[in-house]
């Protein structure tokens, strides 16, 4: 072989080797071989790449990890600048430690596998518990249906408070979650009750269709409506929203259900693993008879229900309701001087629309 020839086996040898290399960038992680630690820095064979240092700020952050070190022990370290003090190439081991939990968690929520955790504390959002020395958050509204805050203005005037007092409840105890968000960026890690109990209730619901009447429990009351669990399934548990109670406007479900008492329901929308429910659907609707029942012109007496900016409702036969517009006082403190909840008075039907449930009134003069 002559000298020539080496030269360009030696050369292709040097590029094919440089060509396989990965060069580090700022913010990867690599493998580093403690090679000596001193009092306030630690040095790092980075192989090929030189050698790196721990030092400052980054070394108190890793003492720790430090500690338990000897020579010639591997470690993962973040590259924080690849010129950094001296030349060396600056690394952290406390970050990089932090970005090895962080590829768990990610892992965890790619997988979608089932965890416990035990909850730390609790805020009027949510629920909090860690993950891998990691804070995660529960909020409520990823609560499973057990476990939601059923919160009624009658008990509670604070709402918030209210909710609260329901969470501090899990305090210490352990629950079963997934992780459905993990970003390291912004430091946020989000849980869920609910992604577990949803699965097998998505199962339960692909025997019920919208338009079906079931039989079930209310187990719960909020503000907003009534929960049902199903007779033949109580894994499943459907949501009477407080429109869907009645055809006469209400302030309070407890007006209409109980809880622990069993209502034949039907079921309206199927979405996402929830499910709807009515109970006025299967109720004879008040509105298809009205024209038969009042003209426009007519004198009729009425109770005052509630006020609205736009009113006030009164109720004509304890199932229908009109509606006096604000106007016809001139003002809201006028209407409220002039009429009073739960008092009775007369009044004159100025317009009646069945169709859009609608009935107007006048004051009597």
């Amino acid at each position: 072989m002559t000298n020539n020839d080496k030269t360009t086996t030696l050369a292709e040898m040097i590029k094919s080797e440089a060509g396989s290399l990965k060069f580090p960038r700022e913010g990867e992680l690599t493998e580093a071989v403690l090679i000596e630690k001193a009092p306030r820095e630690a040095y790092f064979d980075l192989g090929a790449f030189g050698t790196g240092m721990v030092f400052g700020l980054e070394y108190l952050n890793a003492k720790d990890v430090l500690k338990n070190l000897k020579v010639g022990d591997k470690v993962s370290a973040k590259i924080i600048a690849l010129d950094g003090e001296g030349g060396y190439v600056e690394l952290s081991l406390g970050a990089a430690e932090q970005e090895k939990v962080w590829d768990t968690v990610r892992e965890l929520a790619k997988s979608g596998e089932v965890i416990a955790v035990k909850i730390s504390g609790a805020n009027s959002g949510g629920l909090m518990a860690l993950i891998n020395e990691l804070k995660a958050f529960l909020p409520v509204s990823q609560l499973s249906n057990e476990h939601y805050p059923r919160i009624s203005a009658e008990a509670n005037q604070n709402q918030k408070e209210g909710i609260l007092k329901e969470l501090k409840k899990f305090v210490g105890e352990e629950l079963k979650v997934k992780v459905i968000d993990a970003n390291p960026r912004t430091q946020k890690l989000i849980i869920s009750e609910r992604e577990i109990t949803d699965a097998n209730v998505k199962e339960l619901l692909k025997k019920y269709e919208v338009g079906q009447v079931v039989t079930g429990m209310v187990s719960g009351v909020a503000d907003f409506g009534a929960f049902v669990k199903f007779i033949d399934d109580p894994e499943v548990e459907g949501l009477i929203h407080i429109s869907e109670l009645a055809h006469r406007l209400i302030d309070n479900p407890k007006e209409v259900v109980k809880v622990d008492e069993v209502y034949k329901v039907k079921i309206i929308d199927i979405k996402e693993g929830r499910v709807f429910l009515s109970l006025k659907a299967l109720q004879p609707d008040p509105w298809a008879t009205v024209a038969e029942r009042f003209k426009e012109g007519e004198e009729v007496k009425g109770t005052v229900k509630k006020f609205n900016p736009y009113g006030a409702f009164i109720d004509l036969t304890g199932d229908i309701q009109g509606l006096i517009h604000v106007s016809e006082f001139g003002g809201t403190d006028e209407m409220k001087a002039a009429i009073e909840l739960g008092k009775e008075y007369g009044f004159i039907i100025s317009s009646l629309k069945p169709e859009e449930k609608r009935i107007l009134l006048k004051m009597k003069k």
